[in-house]
């Protein structure tokens, strides 16, 4: 019996070895995938995963002479202090209208754009529609910012003009914050729409011409293969598109937001990311911005997280 009891652990004791042996072999065998994706690896790993360290400063009261391990820890304070501010609904709700404003508004125009230009048939003006609608997606989001306030000002803005002279009287888009909104999403919008109907294009390029031709035979019409065949291809592209979207809802990058904002339009303008921006780099206050942008960051995962938690037990479509 001892003897058997000694044979068993040895075996246990064995097959861990043999698969970590099996683990390394499959490595050796397959060294030039390995190779292949270290650059990918080693990026996220020092660019993305290494900063995570300084995230505990959210936690303390940050001194730099002192560093990260010698400042003192202050637990929640920052977040209290967070919450209880008069800004905070301010931000919140900022951040959010503009987010769904954007996402109403930015979502289903890409969509639309894919289903127009897989049906147009002419070569070259498919082309020429395709390139208009693609190049704004290169300009860069200074020059962006550039053109609107060129476009939209009070005494050169070319848009003012056209709008003074159909016998309207232009609103201030750059400093009444009721507009600030509506100018922001529209711009982006003409900025990104046809660059994100790549995604759908490449879609709606995997549906069998044969659906089509038997749909034409039954006598459907265009607007009935649309809806019957090219809509259904889409909709899990649509569904994962979805879900990022919403797992960034409070994720409002600064850049474009920073440079239109002027103390006028500051009320409906100012959103989570620039708040920290002001916090952080403005003011130094390396570990109240921290935690703010923690308390962002946690937010939106948990939405990415409950999203597709409910897509995947509606639908068959989800991340994971």
């Amino acid at each position: 019996m001892q003897d058997t009891k000694v044979s068993i652990s040895d075996s246990a004791m064995l097959k861990p070895r043999k698969a970590d042996k099996g683990v390394w072999k499959r490595i050796i065998q397959n060294w030039e995938l390995y190779i292949f994706i270290a650059p990918a690896f080693f990026y996220f790993l020092i660019f993305s995963y290494g900063p995570m360290y300084g995230i505990q400063i959210a936690f303390k009261n940050f001194i730099p002479t002192k560093g990260i391990t010698g400042s003192p820890w202050v637990g929640f304070d920052h977040f209290t202090r967070f919450f209880d501010s008069y800004y905070f609904w301010d931000l919140i709700w900022n951040t959010l209208s503009i987010s769904l404003y954007e996402l109403a508004i930015g979502f289903p125009i890409p969509i639309i754009l894919a289903l127009a230009f897989n049906e147009v048939r002419t070569g070259f003006f498919k082309k020429l529609a395709q390139t208009v609608t693609y190049a704004p997606h290169f300009i860069s989001v200074v020059v962006m910012a550039g053109m609107i306030i060129t476009f939209l000002s009070p005494s050169t803005g070319i848009v003012v003009h056209l709008i003074e002279g159909l016998g309207f009287n232009a609103p201030d888009f750059l400093t009444d914050p009721r507009w600030f909104k509506t100018m922001y999403v529209f711009s982006g919008v003409w900025q990104s729409a046809g660059w994100g109907t790549i995604i759908y294009l490449a879609a709606l390029s995997g549906v069998d011409p044969g659906l089509h031709e038997a749909a034409i035979i039954d006598g459907a019409s265009r607007f009935q293969r649309v809806r019957h065949i090219n809509i259904p291809t889409i909709i899990p592209t649509m569904t994962i598109l979805l879900i990022l979207n919403m797992g960034s809802l409070l994720g409002v990058g600064f850049e474009k937001i920073l440079l239109l904002q002027n103390p006028l339009n500051m009320g409906s303008s100012d959103v989570i990311s620039t708040f920290v921006y002001r916090s952080g780099l403005v003011d130094a206050q390396y570990s109240f911005s921290t935690a703010i942008g923690l308390f962002n960051s946690v937010i939106n995962a948990v939405l990415l997280v409950v999203v597709n938690q409910i897509v995947r037990r509606t639908s068959e479509n989800s991340l994971w």
